[in-house]
């Protein structure tokens, strides 16, 4: 089995893990940093260059996205897609989970719930805004933002007034939601490869700090997930198309809430609190997938809705 882990550093935990785990099954991987591939496209013809020499096509390629490069790198893993290459995580899929607000108007429409949650634009008056959102206290989440970076709790209507005007007035675009004060700081990752719950952790933010991300000083334990949380995982997760993704819920008095699907989540939070080796389950979602190619014919299994043109 050939695999090529498309990521833009491969010195990053969740990269080498995921290399550990592909040469543990005795198969080729390599890390490709999809920023230095190049496509050729012509009649009947799709080609991927890699530093200037043409790219064997491989059986899978499990994409590490940056948030940061979405268009680009979702752009290379459409095209290994029409190269009939399987993917661990569709084009369209990534491309859905990135943007905040879609994702969220998508995980309303499978019925997955979430925090209430308003989007207007800099012509809305932020005084209705507020209104709408049931009152202070509330989390602004700038829709670029990624890691916990761009997101603001204000406890009073002066406040939130006084951010949604600043962030307007520089025309950012922002979402506007209800604090679940009862999480405590708190939330739950749940780990889902291939339609299966393979882990989840708690993260618990900074003293002081209503944000759980471990990249802002969080710390995570493992977590056995409720029935509820793990359906509510699993709902989110096909939902939003990812074969591979992490969801991140809090917990609050109406059950799990869904806060975000990350279609590249990192590796080693989850690995270190829970023992468990993820790299490993997505290796054989792969395996379960795919059929490597013959000497004398390719064969795969597709799953064509992740083929987006």
């Amino acid at each position: 089995m050939r695999v090529y882990i498309l990521s833009r550093n491969a010195d990053l935990y969740s990269t080498k893990r995921l290399v550990e785990a592909g040469q543990e099954k005795g198969w080729e991987i390599e890390v490709i940093d999809y920023l230095k591939c190049s496509i050729e496209i012509m009649k009947g013809e799709l080609k991927v260059n890699y530093k200037g020499k043409e790219l064997p096509t491989p059986d899978a390629i499990i994409p590490r996205i940056g948030a940061s490069r979405t268009f680009y790198g979702t752009a290379m893993v459409r095209h290994f897609e029409m190269m009939e290459v399987f993917s661990t995580s569709g084009n369209l899929a990534i491309k859905r989970s990135r943007d905040k607000l879609r994702s969220l108007q998508v995980l309303s429409k499978f019925g997955v719930d979430m925090p209430k949650t308003v989007f207007a634009s800099n012509k809305s008056s932020a005084k209705d805004v507020i209104a709408l959102s049931g009152g202070t206290p509330l989390v602004l989440k700038i829709l670029e933002g990624t890691q916990g970076v761009g997101v603001v709790l204000v406890d009073t209507q002066k406040a939130a007034k006084s951010v949604l005007d600043a962030f307007y007035g520089m025309d950012v675009n922002l979402l506007v939601q209800e604090f679940i004060e009862e999480a405590g700081g708190a939330d739950i990752r749940a780990l889902v490869v291939g339609g299966e719950v393979v882990g989840a952790m708690k993260r618990q933010g900074a003293e002081g700090d209503f944000r759980s991300n471990l990249h802002q000083g969080g710390s995570a334990t493992a977590h056995k997930l409720s029935r509820k949380e793990k359906s509510t995982a699993l709902a989110a997760a096909k939902a939003m198309g990812l074969g591979v993704c992490g969801v991140d819920m809090i917990p609050s008095k109406r059950g799990p809430l869904v806060m975000e699907v990350n279609s590249s989540p990192g590796l080693e939070g989850i690995e270190k609190s829970t023992g468990i080796d993820i790299a490993g389950k997505i290796m054989d979602y792969i395996e379960k997938n795919v059929t490597p190619k013959s000497d004398t014919k390719k064969k795969r299994r597709i799953k064509r809705d992740n083929i987006g043109a």
